[in-house]
């Protein structure tokens, strides 16, 4: 039944993705479909859209993807246009395992979009907060992070939407703090002011952006995002974030990257020669130290930088131990 199911793939655009009408038309059910993404044979990057898992996940395919579903007099923007610009690295914690509502409007004289595909409605936008990619109507990096700094349900999202934009290297960090003014009296305004400021390029995921937070709350000074540990004439490792001053960093380990046995041992390896060789202080945090009601990462950040600041003192007068 599998290779019946494959076989007809054959029959459909061959690297292009396509809508659930198109694959029922070519005798693929939906239970056929279902299957086919739970076997990996196929990717599900929106909901009514399918793509074969082979196909590179490019801007351009999301961009074809995208203009499946999306009426031509739309813009798209906050989570879909940061997946549109980003990929992957701009998506909130499973937010890949899941099928999120496409988030596109008509401006605010065009009229609501009703479509059960998109989380949608109307939204005032100027012309210069709109670009077109591959063919839709995007907001650009830097609208997109305003509007995900301000309108998303949680700060950690908020702050990583503005992370990811960032890091994109489309526009600056005065360029976003300037913006800012612009939405006085809109909605998220208030907390947009608090955020803006604290966002960096340097976070490479949804977890370093909320553990920078937890930075944050535990009232330390501004950390330093990827800091390089050079040695000899080469960067041998980058540290997520931290004060070289005091010589502490801390690191998030997400799932994805840090669960392997590989990846554990590269990871003890490394943060061996971190702390024996190069004398950092560095504190590893999971998805649990940082999420949910028992989260203390902001109470073990403090308690290593007070630890950390303690010796410095004492090296000073000589007295510090090994």
């Amino acid at each position: 039944m599998t290779k019946r199911w494959l076989d007809r793939l054959d029959g459909l655009p061959r690297g292009l993705p396509f809508t659930t009408a198109t694959a029922r038309s070519a005798g693929l059910s939906y239970q056929a479909l279902s299957y086919l993404t739970r076997a990996g044979a196929l990717r599900r990057p929106v909901a009514g859209v399918y793509v074969d898992a082979a196909v590179p996940d490019t801007i351009s395919m999301r961009c074809d993807v995208v203009r499946l579903v999306v009426p031509p007099d739309c813009f798209i923007c906050d989570r879909t246009a940061a997946w549109l610009h980003a990929g992957d690295r701009a998506l909130g914690p499973g937010e890949h395992l899941a099928v999120p509502a496409l988030c596109c409007f008509r401006p605010s004289d065009g009229g609501r979009l009703r479509n059960s595909l998109t989380d949608s409605g109307e939204r005032e936008i100027a012309p210069h907060d709109l670009m077109q990619l591959h063919g839709l109507t995007v907001t650009t990096p830097l609208r997109t992070a305003l509007d995900l700094g301000r309108l998303q349900p949680t700060r950690d999202l908020r702050l990583h939407g503005m992370d990811s934009m960032l890091g994109l290297g489309a526009f600056g960090h005065d360029e976003l703090l300037a913006e800012v003014p612009r939405f006085n009296r809109r909605r998220g305004v208030v907390l947009l002011r608090v955020l803006a400021p604290l966002a960096d390029p340097g976070s490479q995921s949804f977890g370093e952006s909320a553990l920078r937070l937890r930075w944050y709350d535990a009232g330390l000074p501004a950390p330093r995002t990827q800091i390089p540990v050079v040695v000899g004439e080469r960067v041998l490792y980058y540290i997520d974030m931290g004060l070289e001053e005091l010589g502490i960093g801390a690191e998030y380990d997400g799932e994805a990257w840090h669960s392997s046995p590989e990846q554990r041992e590269h990871d003890t390896v490394r943060r061996a020669h971190l702390i024996d060789v190069e004398r950092w202080q560095i504190e590893v945090f999971r998805r649990e130290h940082v999420f949910g009601h028992h989260q203390d990462a902001d109470l073990r950040l403090k308690r290593l930088a007070e630890s950390a600041q303690s010796q410095l003192r004492l090296r000073r007068l000589g007295i510090a131990r090994d």
